[in-house]
């Protein structure tokens, strides 16, 4: 496997060597036929019974769920001592990618083996973990997770539920409501987060359903995603041992936030996998649908369509595994270390907290826009219920408000990053001051690098060094102020994001050449071009939006000169690259990449 020394949140700061990173043309034998696996299961058990799962058919979601863990699907991240797979974090990632495309179920299978089992798996003792995670793993026991409440879902520390100590000090007493819980109507262990008595921060609780005092609300009628149960949960004087209190008393926040970067990485994964089967799903329908007397896959307009589909899938399933082999090499530095398995994975991937969210509110927005379009390539056909296209709209679009609203993850993205600077973790300020020195210099014209990729690198160079001059600029001239400049920061997000994914697709693409040769990746190539020219566009409006929102006079002015140099494009055929692009997956009939 690749092996990444980069620290999360540094590729703004450090250039990262595309042998460094992994990418999904590496799957070993043993990768590829767990994939084979999940995709068996869902050709088989989910894509047949998707109307039956919409109408809730009693016990059928369960029974799929049963079916899943008769096949070691809910126990891939579980280690084998606790009946799991023992599967790594990459592999994982590709099964996730896989069950992304079960509507519904992928809903319903991600919250029983992530947010279900994870937090009993990465913060339970050992007598815990020995009761709860082998019969979470086999489905023997089904799992969600109470945080959200009617008061409280972005701010989830200001939950009301309480926790009181019982007088003979044996129970935890319970008391509150909780909502838009998936899988509630079904789950036999629900880990819910309450406050003891007065304390500030949350504590967790593993509460089996068999301990009484708990009711459900009748089943939520939503846009998407009907097939998954959500419920309104009530705790009324639901008794819960004191040995079942999850870690430590109070710290069920840092639970729930770390659990939460597993879950957004995971929700990424998944919305490529989403995106892939649509894609597939339009390129099938425009070599079928006949007007004017040709497929409409004859059409540009078509063609441009497909081409976008596709290279944004191609960029965000890059960036995806490149955070995922970076999580995994930094679980393994630490288990090396000599840190138990659970705190390994809990450490490594809260060093990539950052990543995490910058591809959460990436790929559910990739998501959304090649769901939209495969609409639009099916025409009125997108927009009937008989059809494929109508489902896969209205369930993407809760992957943007999943795991944190994607407002938040953008102001988490430099929240984080500002952090880390003003720790010393990240040296942020050393090279933020050498782009304002630049700004002054005159610019280097040097002879042109003529090597592969040599542009697209100076480029995404530039793309940093814009997103340095701009936070820069705004935490000098804003300072205790910029919390609450949202719009401001926004932006900054939207600079760091397309960013990170340019780099990711332009490393993969630089590595696959280098395996398999130019001529061989001609699309992928094309593909990656497409992909960086947008994210310039992204970079040099979010950029100027930014500073004309802060900046004035001269200083706005040599910063404005600045953006543009570190945006600037070389000529370059869109059109043509797109049309190379559709061509593939016209004669493919699928998403191919």
């Amino acid at each position: 496997m690749a092996t990444n020394s980069t620290k999360g949140g540094e590729f703004l700061i450090k250039e990262t060597p595309a042998q460094d990173i992994f990418i999904p043309e590496q799957w070993n034998e043993e990768q590829l036929m767990m994939k084979q696996t999940c995709e068996d299961f869902i050709a088989q058990e989910v894509i047949p019974f998707l109307d039956r799962i919409d109408k809730q058919e009693e016990g059928l979601v369960t029974s799929i769920l049963d079916k899943a863990g008769e096949l070691g699907i809910l126990g891939i991240s579980v280690p084998e001592e606790y009946g799991g797979l023992g599967a790594d974090f990459v592999t994982s990632m590709l099964t996730t990618e896989v069950i992304g495309t079960g509507h519904s179920i992928a809903v319903s299978l991600s919250a029983h083996t992530g947010i279900g089992t994870l937090p009993v798996l990465y913060y339970g003792n050992e007598e815990q973990k020995k009761k709860y995670v082998p019969k979470l793993a086999s489905g023997e026991w089904k799992a969600c997770y109470c945080l959200t409440e009617p008061g409280s879902g972005s701010d989830a520390n200001s939950g009301k539920t309480s926790a009181k100590l019982s007088d003979d000090g044996k129970y935890y007493i319970l008391n509150g409501q909780k909502m838009w819980i998936t899988n509630g109507g079904f789950a036999d262990i629900f880990t819910v987060f309450a406050k003891i008595d007065d304390d500030e921060n949350l504590s967790a609780f593993i509460v089996e359903k068999s301990f009484g005092g708990i009711t459900l609300n009748p089943e939520e009628h939503k846009m998407g995603i009907k097939g998954s149960s959500t419920r309104q949960v009530f705790f009324n004087d639901c008794k819960v041992p004191v040995e079942n209190l999850l870690s430590e008393r109070g710290n069920g926040f840092k639970i729930a936030v770390n659990i939460l970067n597993v879950g957004r990485i995971k929700l990424a994964g998944a919305s490529v996998g989403g995106c892939k089967a649509v894609v597939s799903l339009a390129a099938q329908y425009s070599n079928e649908r006949q007007q004017f007397g040709r497929p409409i896959s004859k059409y540009g307009a078509i063609r441009f369509k497909l081409a976008e589909q596709a290279a944004r899938t191609y960029a965000a399933e890059s960036a995806v595994y490149r955070a995922s082999q970076s999580m995994e090499d930094a679980i393994a530095e630490l288990k090396a270390s000599g840190m138990d398995d659970a705190k390994a994975k809990l450490k490594g991937i809260e060093q990539f907290a950052v990543e995490a969210a910058i591809l959460k509110v990436h790929a559910s927005e990739v998501l959304d826009y090649v769901v939209d379009e495969g609409v639009q390539i099916y025409g009125g056909m997108g927009y009937s219920a008989e059809a494929p296209m109508d489902r896969a709209y209205r369930d993407a679009r809760i992957n943007r408000i999943f795991e944190g609203t994607n407002e938040i993850n953008r102001l988490l993205i430099v929240d984080m990053l500002l952090r880390r600077g003003m720790k010393g973790e990240l040296d942020l300020l050393g090279p933020a001051q050498a782009v304002a020195a630049e700004l002054m210099s005159i610019p280097d014209f040097g002879e042109p690098d003529e090597t592969l990729f040599a542009a697209e690198k100076a480029q995404i160079a530039n793309f940093k060094k814009a997103v340095l001059m701009v936070a820069g600029a705004a935490v000098q001239k804003l300072m205790m102020t910029l919390s609450k400049e949202q719009e401001i920061l926004m932006n900054i997000a939207d600079m760091g994001i397309e960013t990170y994914v340019a780099e990711s697709v332009m490393l993969r693409t630089e590595k696959l050449v280098s395996m398999r040769g130019a001529d061989a990746c001609k699309e992928q190539i094309a593909m990656m071009r497409v992909y960086i020219s947008r994210a310039a566009d992204i970079v040099s409006l979010s950029g100027r939006d930014a500073l004309n929102s802060f900046a004035e006079g001269d200083e706005l002015r040599m910063m404005l000169m600045g953006l543009r140099r570190f945006t600037k494009q070389q000529p370059f055929n869109v059109k043509e690259a797109r049309q190379m692009i559709a061509q593939k997956l016209i004669a493919e009939n699928r998403y191919c990449f």
